[in-house]
């Protein structure tokens, strides 16, 4: 479900354009203060803004520029404001759209139809998928070289994200260590093999939830290890 943000001071407009925007099948979130809707749309993740221009604190067109230096997302500007030169600066900012007050409440929504329809084109157009994994509560982003356990992001250094991929593209084979070493370091070990058995240590302490009784990497005794699913 697509998720809109409206900043708006006044109360009784931004409940009808939510009310409206609801029907129509979207998840709405409203701020009735600038600083607090700017904040809100620089941290968290919007399909689309509707900014009023008149606001408390901070007006529509700083929110506006702010989110423009941040990010792509669609941005209608609402203002009772009729001049042309504001529609000229608020477009000029980055605003996909300037609708003036009163408006129609079907109007509004058919314009953020439009303008999200429109996002996704040119986004679907241009994205590569990330390249993920995901086996048992672990999921790896190969593209953004990122780790979630159970949700949890966690923080793996370079070695050990390249060894932690490369064990979970190719389960329940077994390494030995001097495979390892030279699979992730790309050299021989040449009696450096302790640092494989240093950084799968680590990739435990990270991903298993008792480390003495690993439920992804197994020690196979004697041989080395294999990535368990």
């Amino acid at each position: 479900m697509s998720k809109i943000l409206i900043v708006e001071d006044e109360v009784a407009i931004a409940d009808l354009e939510k009310d409206y925007l609801e029907l129509s099948g979207f998840e709405v979130e409203v701020e009735n203060e600038g600083m607090t809707g700017l904040a809100r749309a620089l941290a968290e993740d919007f399909d689309l803004f509707i900014l009023d221009l008149m606001l408390p604190g901070i007006d529509g067109f700083e929110i506006c520029k702010q989110i423009r230096e941040r990010k792509n997302t669609p941005i209608l500007m609402v203002s009772a404001k009729k001049d042309d030169i504001d529609k000229i600066r608020g477009l000029g900012l980055g605003a996909d759209d300037y609708v003036t007050k009163p408006f129609s409440p079907s109007e509004l929504v058919a314009r953020v139809k439009a303008h999200m329809a429109r996002y996704e084109r040119l986004v679907g157009s241009n994205v590569v998928e990330n390249d993920i994994i995901e086996i048992r509560g672990i999921k790896i982003d190969k593209t953004a070289r990122r780790v979630w356990i159970n949700g949890e992001e966690k923080q793996f250094t370079t070695k050990e994200f390249d060894l932690l991929t490369f064990l979970a593209e190719n389960p329940n084979h077994v390494y030995t260590k001097e495979e390892l070493f030279r699979e992730i370091w790309e050299m021989e070990s040449i009696g450096d093999i302790a640092t494989v058995t240093v950084h799968i240590k680590k990739i435990r302490e990270k991903v298993e939830v008792d480390t003495s009784k690993p439920q992804y990497i197994e020690t196979i005794w004697g041989v080395g290890y294999r990535f368990k699913v």
